[in-house]
């Protein structure tokens, strides 16, 4: 289930404003492409993308929180993609661990954007928490139908922890401990190793199976894993890691 977007005070946005605060979310992908975290100001998102310093305001509570759901934008348009082109493999196991793979191939190809983005999840502002969630959520939606023989909670918990892997991965790259390369690589790790429980899961294949509406929303409300580009949301008490908000 994706979240409304809602102003900062929870009110709903109309059709008109959530055109506009699509355009402020592009600027703010655009700058921090660019130049990194630091070069994303308020005021600079402001004149990139023609929406008022006050208006942007109303839709975002700090920069970190605009960032954050510019991740949540970046792993949407990942999740896009995958239904265009499923996952690729020959097992389930290998199909999860594709889906990982081209996200951090996203991050490969924008590290200045992705390091911006691994920052910003690390600040104390409440509403990154929920922008991260989304993007858990997101993440979530795109494993599910290769994990679809699982329960609900078996489910959960491999994602939680695929999170957990992939926020302390990130921060030890965007860090310098880590080469970009290694995201994947430790994700692979830890996928096959949680997945190696569930022998079916490394059988040939079968074509999805749909999970109930009622299911899935359970699941959306009830996960909170971390993931980037996704690279990835932030893993519950892993945030102290990289805390530095900004506010502008």
């Amino acid at each position: 289930m994706t979240a409304v977007a809602t102003a900062v005070d929870g009110t709903p946005l109309t059709g008109n404003q959530l055109v506009r605060r699509q355009r402020v979310i592009r600027a703010a992908l655009q700058l921090a492409a660019e130049g990194g975290y630091d070069a994303v100001q308020m005021r600079e998102v402001a004149n990139t993308s023609a929406v008022a310093l006050g208006t942007i305001y109303r839709y975002f509570s700090s920069k970190d929180h605009l960032l954050a759901a510019a991740m949540a934008e970046w792993t949407t348009e990942l999740q896009e993609r995958l239904a265009r082109q499923p996952a690729r493999g020959a097992t389930p196991a290998d199909q999860v661990v594709d889906v990982l793979r081209r996200a951090c191939r996203s991050i490969e190809r924008h590290p200045t954007l992705a390091r911006a983005l691994v920052r910003a999840l690390g600040a104390s502002d409440p509403t990154v928490g929920e922008a991260a969630h989304e993007v858990s959520t997101r993440i979530s939606a795109m494993t599910s139908p290769i994990l679809a023989n699982l329960s609900e909670a078996e489910l959960a918990d491999i994602v939680a922890v695929l999170g957990h892997v992939w926020y302390s991965t990130l921060v030890s790259w965007a860090n310098g401990r880590l080469q970009v390369r290694a995201i994947g690589d430790e994700l692979e790790r830890a996928a096959r190793l949680l997945l190696a429980a569930h022998p079916e899961l490394a059988r040939p294949a079968a074509a999805p199976r749909a999970r109930s509406g009622n299911g899935a929303a359970r699941r959306s409300a009830g996960r909170d894993a971390a993931t980037p580009a996704a690279a990835t949301a932030a893993a519950p008490g892993a945030a102290t890691a990289t805390r530095r908000s900004s506010r502008r």
